[in-house]
C-alpha cells in the first residue's frame, strides 16, 4: 500500500514537473515573439542591406563580413574562412548540448539585376548580378532567430550552443559538401535551414528541391594550327567539346525519365582562324539518389575519354560542386509545422497585393496574388518534374534537418531571373522573413527544452532516414572549393555597385534610396 502511494506521489510529481516545463515553454515562446517583432527594424535592415550587395558564389565578400560583424557585435564568436573559403564562417554561441546549427544562403544570380519594388523589368544596372531568388532575407531570418535566441538563453539560463553558418555558392552547388568534410557538423544535434519561397510551409523525407547532382567541368586540350593554312596540323579541342554534347544529347534518349542533365560552353577558343588547343564544357548530371548520380557522373566522363580519343586530344576535369538529393527529418518537421501554424501568414496589404498581381500579370500567369494561408506538412513527393538541387542536401544526410520555407516572394515567377528579385526588398519581403524568423525561434526553443524531441529526431534518422542509404560524398579527397569562380564577374561590376550599396544611416528602407514609391506597377 505504501509503495503504491509513493508511486502514485512520484506520478503527480512528475506530471506536475512536465506540465511546468510546458508552461515555461510556452511562455518563453510568447517572450520570444515579442522579441522576434522589437527587431522588425534589423530584419529589414538585414534584407534589404544584403539585397543591395548582390553577389555571386563565392564572391560574397560584403555580405559576409557585414552579417559576421552583427553577429560578432552581439557576442557570437566568428571563425571566418572555415573549410578552405573565404566567405565561409561559423559563428557561435553558448556551450554545451544541446547543439542547434542555422544556415541559409547568401549569393545571387547572374543578370538578375532589378528595382525592388517595381513590377516590370528594370534593372539597377544592366547586366549586373542581383538577388533573383531571393537569398538576401535568408539571414535576416536566422541572424533575429539566433539574436533573440542568445538573449533569452542568456535571461533564462538555458544551456545549448547556437551555431550559425551561410551557404556559400548555393547556386553553384559549390560548398556545403565542403563544410561537411572540415567536421562543422559533427557536434551538431539537429540544423534548422531556411529558404525563401512564395509559400509558409515545412516538409520530411524528400520533397524540396528533390534532386541531387554533380557539377563538373571538361576542359579538353588539343594542338593549335592555322585554320586555313595547315589545319591537319592541328587538333581540336573545341571538336572534342561538340562531340561530347553530341554524344551525350543522343545518348538522353536512353537515360531514366528522373534524369535531368545540362550544359553550357565556357570556352569555345579564341578565334577562327586558330585551331582551338583549348576548349571546355561544364555540366550539371542530376538524378534522384546518389547510385544514379554516381553513374551519370561516371557516364560523363566515358563520353569525355570517347571525344577525346576521336580527336587525338587529351581532357582534365574540375568538380565545381556536389549535392545529395535532401531527405528532411519528420520530428522536427512536424514539431516546425505546429510552430507554422502559429505563427501564421503575414498581414499582406493593398500594396503588397498590387504588386503580387501586377507582376503576375507582366509575367502572363495567374493573376491571383499572395498566398493567405500556410500550407501543411509536405510528405515525401519526389516527383521528376521538379529537378532542382540544392547543397543543403548534404547537411541532412549527417545531421537530423528541416528546411523551413518562409513567404517573402510572389507565386508563379520562373525562378532565377529579375523577376524573383522584384518583391526582394520590400515590405512583403520584412514581413515574410519576420514571419520566418519567429519559427525558426519557436522550433529551437522546442529542440532545447524538449529533450525527448531531438532523441525522437535521431531515432528517425538512423532506424529510417540511414536505415539502408548511408551519406557517401560526391567530392572527392583532391577536390577544393571552387574559390576563383565568378571572381571576374563581380571585379567588373562591383565599382558601379557600390554606389547602390544600402545606407541604413540615411534611408529608413532601400525603396526609399531608390527613390521607388511602392509599388511601381505599369499604367494602363
Amino acid at each position: 500500500m505504501q509503495l503504491c502511494v509513493r508511486l502514485l506521489a512520484l506520478f503527480f510529481a512528475l506530471s506536475s514537473l512536465g506540465f511546468a516545463q510546458a508552461n515555461n515553454l510556452d511562455a518563453l515562446k510568447k517572450e520570444a515573439l515579442e522579441k522576434v517583432e522589437a527587431r522588425q527594424q534589423l530584419v529589414q535592415q538585414m534584407v534589404d542591406q544584403i539585397f543591395s550587395y548582390a553577389e555571386l558564389g563565392f564572391q560574397e565578400v560584403e555580405t559576409s563580413k557585414y552579417v559576421t560583424g552583427i553577429l560578432e557585435k552581439n557576442g557570437f564568436k566568428v571563425e571566418r574562412g572555415v573549410a578552405g573559403i573565404p566567405t565561409a564562417w561559423v559563428a557561435t554561441f553558448g556551450s554545451g548540448k544541446p547543439v542547434i546549427g542555422f544556415i541559409t544562403d547568401i549569393d545571387c544570380i547572374p543578370r538578375a539585376s532589378q528595382k525592388p519594388g517595381v513590377a516590370y523589368h528594370d534593372p539597377i544596372i544592366d547586366g549586373a548580378p542581383g538577388h533573383g531568388e531571393g537569398h538576401n532575407s535568408g539571414m535576416a531570418v536566422n541572424v533575429t532567430a539566433a539574436l533573440v535566441l542568445k538573449e533569452l538563453m542568456e535571461e533564462h539560463k538555458i544551456p545549448g550552443t547556437l551555431k550559425v553558418l551561410p551557404g556559400v555558392a548555393e547556386e553553384l552547388l559549390g560548398t556545403k559538401a565542403f563544410l561537411i568534410r572540415a567536421g562543422l557538423f559533427k557536434d551538431v544535434d539537429a540544423v534548422l535551414g531556411v529558404h525563401v519561397s512564395d509559400e509558409f510551409g515545412t516538409g520530411y523525407g524528400q520533397t524540396f528541391a528533390p534532386q541531387g547532382l554533380v557539377s563538373v567541368q571538361y576542359f579538353f586540350h588539343g594542338k593549335a594550327a592555322h585554320a586555313a593554312g595547315a589545319p591537319w596540323d592541328g587538333r581540336s579541342a573545341l571538336d572534342a567539346v561538340e562531340l561530347m554534347d553530341t554524344g551525350w544529347n543522343f545518348r538522353r534518349e536512353h537515360l531514366r525519365l528522373q534524369q535531368r542533365s545540362h550544359y553550357v560552353i565556357v570556352n569555345g577558343g579564341d578565334q577562327p582562324n586558330v585551331v582551338p588547343s583549348e576548349a571546355g564544357v561544364w555540366y550539371y548530371f542530376r538524378e534522384m539518389d546518389y547510385p544514379h548520380i554516381l553513374e551519370s557522373y561516371k557516364l560523363g566522363d566515358t563520353m569525355a575519354q570517347a571525344a577525346s580519343m576521336m580527336t587525338g586530344t587529351t581532357f582534365t576535369k574540375k568538380l565545381v560542386g556536389s549535392a545529395w538529393p535532401p531527405h528532411f527529418n519528420k520530428v522536427i518537421a512536424e514539431v516546425q509545422q505546429k510552430n507554422i501554424a502559429a505563427v501564421g501568414m503575414p498581414k499582406w496589404d493593398a500594396a503588397d497585393q498590387t504588386l503580387a498581381k501586377a507582376l503576375q500579370k507582366e509575367l502572363g500567369k495567374q493573376e491571383d496574388g499572395l498566398k493567405t494561408k500556410v500550407e501543411g506538412l509536405k510528405p515525401p513527393s519526389p516527383e521528376t518534374e521538379q529537378g532542382g538541387s540544392d547543397d543543403v542536401g548534404d547537411i541532412s544526410w549527417v545531421v537530423p534537418m528541416v528546411y523551413l520555407r518562409y513567404p517573402a516572394n510572389i507565386p508563379h515567377t520562373p525562378g532565377h531571373s529579375w523577376a524573383d528579385g522584384v518583391a526582394m526588398a520590400t515590405p512583403l519581403a520584412h514581413k515574410g522573413s519576420a514571419a520566418g524568423a519567429k519559427v525558426q525561434a519557436l522550433t529551437a526553443l522546442d529542440l532545447m527544452l524538449s529533450p525527448g524531441t531531438l532523441q525522437e529526431a535521431w531515432a528517425y534518422y538512423k532506424d529510417v532516414q540511414t536505415k539502408d542509404m548511408k551519406y557517401t560524398p560526391l567530392i572527392a579527397p583532391e577536390d577544393q572549393p571552387a574559390i576563383e569562380m565568378n571572381k571576374e564577374k563581380m571585379e567588373k561590376f562591383r565599382p558601379e555597385m557600390r554606389k547602390y550599396y544600402y545606407d541604413s544611416s540615411k534611408y529608413k528602407t532601400y525603396l526609399e534610396q531608390l527613390g521607388i514609391q511602392y509599388p511601381m506597377v505599369k499604367k494602363q
